[in-house]
């Protein structure tokens, strides 16, 4: 007699499916790294971006300066009340015609004053300066009077250009009509050269120019003030936009051969 036959259960032993945490955790590892390196090369970018703005900006603002004080310079007006050009060592007047000038109107002249002052404010006028503008690097400061139109306006614009350079007033007053002063660029030091004759020299040691005290006030003015040309060298701060000497020549419009 044949037993009888019962089916039999088959057990499968299908593989599980999935990742061990081994596995899990150097994938983290390698995606943690990938981020990483991405954060630092966009930072990398950022900055660079920032440095190429920041550059770019004090180039323009270094351009601009230049560009007023050789206008300045092509815009110089003898009065024949003061000396229309003067250097004391320390601050630089003089007398230029107003730049609304035109044809036969003409708004007056203005006082304008360059020198160079320690932590000054910026440009903008901010009522707290940034730490850059109070680390003694100094700023080059340009000064300017309304247009004037009467001598007694004139002599008092003139004292007030120097007062203001002596006793540090604040840069401001931007009010029509009134007095007006701007910082420009830093700088470390700043120093001029009148050329006369065949030769650069000490402006101080020139014809016109009234040491003492700076104020080189003469009656009817003398041509003679004004050289045939200017040199300016400015010490630029060090830093990673601008730095070293930058030598600027300006050359009289008008020169008269056999003029010292």
């Amino acid at each position: 007699m044949v037993p009888p036959r019962f089916p039999v259960a088959r057990v499968s032993h299908s593989r599980a499916t999935g990742f061990t945490l081994i596995e899990l955790l150097v994938a983290i590892t390698i995606m943690s790294m990938l981020a990483l390196l991405s954060w630092r090369s966009l930072d990398g970018m950022t900055r660079t971006q920032a440095q190429t703005q920041q550059r770019a900006d004090d180039l323009l603002r270094f351009q601009a300066a230049l560009g007023q004080w050789t206008a300045d310079l092509d815009a110089i007006v003898d009065t024949r009340e003061v000396t229309p050009l003067v250097f004391d060592g320390r601050l630089l007047r003089l007398t230029r015609r107003d730049p609304a000038e035109a044809g036969l109107e003409s708004a007056g002249v203005r006082v304008v004053a360059w020198t160079r002052r320690a932590g000054a404010l910026p440009p903008s006028g901010d009522a707290t300066p940034p730490p850059s503008a109070l680390d003694g690097s100094g700023q080059w400061v340009r000064w300017q009077s309304p247009p004037l139109l009467r001598r007694d306006e004139l002599a008092r614009a003139w004292q007030r250009a120097a007062d203001w350079s002596r006793e540090a007033l604040p840069i401001g007053g931007e009010s029509p009509g009134s007095d007006s002063a701007i910082a420009l660029i830093g700088l470390e030091n700043w120093q001029l050269f009148y050329h006369r004759g065949d030769t650069w020299g000490n402006p101080l040691s020139s014809v016109g120019t009234s040491a003492e005290g700076g104020t080189g006030s003469v009656v009817g003015g003398d041509e003679g003030a004004v050289p045939n040309g200017v040199r300016v060298v400015l010490s630029m701060p060090g830093g990673p936009t601008l730095g070293g000497d930058v030598v600027r020549d300006w050359v009289r419009p008008t020169l008269q051969a056999g003029r010292p």
